[in-house]
């Protein structure tokens, strides 16, 4: 059951965070492949009906952790508290800049607060995954700085997948330009793990660009998405051993009857929130076409 929960809470970790990441990639780069209102409305309409679903993974995955590892929960969120706290403060701010700005008049500071609270997310969530398997600040920078190109380019491949016309073409100059930046910063911020998700997950990025090149962005966006997956792995596998500094995974899961009863609770939900997430994304699979 141990493993299982682990397994489980390692999942629902890497779905926010192939998720989140195109969302917040796509919050970043709204404005600057845009050149005027409707362009702009366009880019975010692509996450627009399912960016709220999406931080329901981080919702689910910190639950998972509270009720099967308390001892992993509790000693997690007591040492990154400010970190945690500067999170959740981006994702207020990023709801209330898409909610509003359609709603305002001059939607400048809704923009400003969508940029903002797309970074902040996508740079302290590497800094804290960084901070649980190295010490020193310079490793938690290195992490930061991962997981903030790596979104980026994730959104930038998922803009050019989504929308048409100048839109489209812009997002493809931005993920070749992400892509040349992603690389060698996962050279640097993976090579340090050594095991074979790490490596592959730097394959996985350079296939990418490359595919984003040539104008195959649906591939592209396989390969963005599969490099999160395999980094994910990389470091669940690191922490699988050692999820807190002087803290085994047995010692930090609550007992077998608590585990027994999560388990059967996941097997009867699990499914359908998959399954309505799932409906979600093929509803809203067309591209997003900009009207002025």
């Amino acid at each position: 059951m141990i493993e299982l929960w682990f397994a489980v809470i390692a999942f629902l970790w890497t779905g926010y965070f192939v998720l989140e990441g195109f969302d917040f990639g796509v919050g970043l780069l709204a404005p600057l492949v845009s050149r005027n209102p409707a362009e702009q409305r366009a880019a975010l309409q692509t996450i627009g009906p399912v960016w709220d679903g999406n931080e329901v993974w981080l919702i689910t995955a910190v639950g998972a952790m509270f009720a099967a590892f308390p001892a992993w929960y509790a000693g997690l969120f007591s040492a990154f508290y400010l970190p945690v706290t500067l999170v959740l403060v981006g994702l207020i701010v990023r709801g209330v800049g898409l909610e509003w700005r359609g709603k305002v008049a001059n939607p400048l500071w809704c923009d400003l607060g969508i940029v903002a609270g797309s970074a902040l997310p996508a740079f302290v969530w590497g800094t804290v995954f960084a901070g649980l398997l190295f010490d020193g600040a310079l490793a938690a920078l290195f992490g930061g700085a991962f997981t903030l190109a790596v979104c980026v380019l994730h959104g930038a491949v998922f803009l050019a997948l989504r929308t048409t016309g100048p839109v489209r073409r812009r997002a493809r100059t931005a993920a070749m330009i992400a892509g040349g930046v992603t690389v060698p910063v996962a050279v640097f911020a993976l090579s340090s793990l050594g095991t074979a998700p790490a490596l592959a997950a730097m394959a996985a990025l350079a296939a990418a660009t490359a595919l984003i090149w040539r104008r195959r962005e649906g591939w592209a966006f396989t390969a963005t998405a599969g490099a999160i997956v395999l980094s994910a792995l990389a470091v669940f596998m690191e922490l699988r051993v050692r999820p807190l500094p002087g803290l085994t995974l047995a010692e930090a899961a609550s007992g077998p009857y608590t585990l027994t009863v999560l388990s059967w609770i996941g097997l009867i939900t699990l499914p359908f929130v998959l399954a309505y997430q799932g409906w979600t994304y093929w509803v809203f699979r067309k591209r997003v076409l900009t009207l002025a």
